[in-house]
């Protein structure tokens, strides 16, 4: 079983920032706040000084006119961190999941796909197109920097079509033998079609083909029908976070 450790550095690969620095053992993501994954405190060590170390994280952020926000979960150094944060007037956002699966379990429970699904290794514009209609936030220069985040890492990008277009997209990074579940989105018109399946299904089979074995994805805890979806398929929890946000 994966430890919770490794399960963060795949997570920060799988998503990577346009640039990382450190404070005191502490990785500062940064990525002109496109994205709050890409523009988080991963505290994967304990500062010499926890409050000097807190301090330090919001000169630094909001020297680049950035909110303060830490990414805490059960590997989060040191321990007390999430209090800490909370007594400073930091408030929780976006409780997440983080389930995982072999991938040949999933596949043997997802039925082929009954329409094609492409996939390349670059996001083409109806791609991009589709994915920042469904859960971009901004404008054009924020998407050019999400272009930037979604193509830092080796990755997958499914897409399947239906007569109004694209309908469904779906991205697949790449980390070793682990492969994660990023980017799924379905035009609101054609939901509940098969589609998010059929675009799972299809990233999944080209990546056991490049030699990936395992999976993990990320649901925010409140998407009720998409974790039904993920543990029908398979997928079980082993970890969770949360964001601290400064208000």
């Amino acid at each position: 079983m994966i430890s919770l450790a490794e399960l963060e550095t795949l997570m920060r690969r799988g998503w990577p920032a346009i640039r990382e620095t450190t404070v005191d053992g502490w990785i500062a993501r940064l990525s002109d706040g496109v994205t709050r994954r890409a523009n988080s405190v991963l505290p994967v060590h304990c500062p010499n000084d926890l409050a000097d170390a807190i301090g330090r994280v919001e000169e630094l952020y909001r020297g680049l006119g950035l909110p303060p926000v830490f990414q805490l979960g059960p590997a989060a150094r040191p321990s007390g961190l999430d209090s800490a944060l909370a007594r400073r007037g930091y408030e929780v956002r976006t409780p997440t999941i983080v389930q995982v699966a072999p991938i040949a379990d999933v596949l043997r429970r997802t039925p082929p796909p009954h329409r094609e699904v492409r996939v390349s290794n670059r996001p083409d514009s109806s791609w991009l197109d589709l994915w920042w209609e469904v859960d971009g936030r901004g404008g054009h220069e924020s998407r050019a920097i999400a272009h930037e985040i979604l193509t830092g890492g080796e990755a997958l990008y499914a897409a399947s079509e239906d007569r109004h277009g694209t309908a469904a997209v779906g991205r697949l990074a790449l980390v070793g033998s682990w492969a994660g579940v990023y980017c799924m989105a379905v035009r609101p018109d054609a939901r509940r079609r098969g589609h998010a399946s059929a675009i799972l299904h299809g990233l999944l089979e080209r990546a056991v083909e490049l030699g990936s074995e395992h999976a993990w994805l990320q649901v925010t805890a409140d998407n009720v029908a998409a974790r039904d979806l993920y543990e029908r398929l398979g997928f079980v929890t082993r970890s969770s976070y949360h964001y601290r946000c400064f208000r």
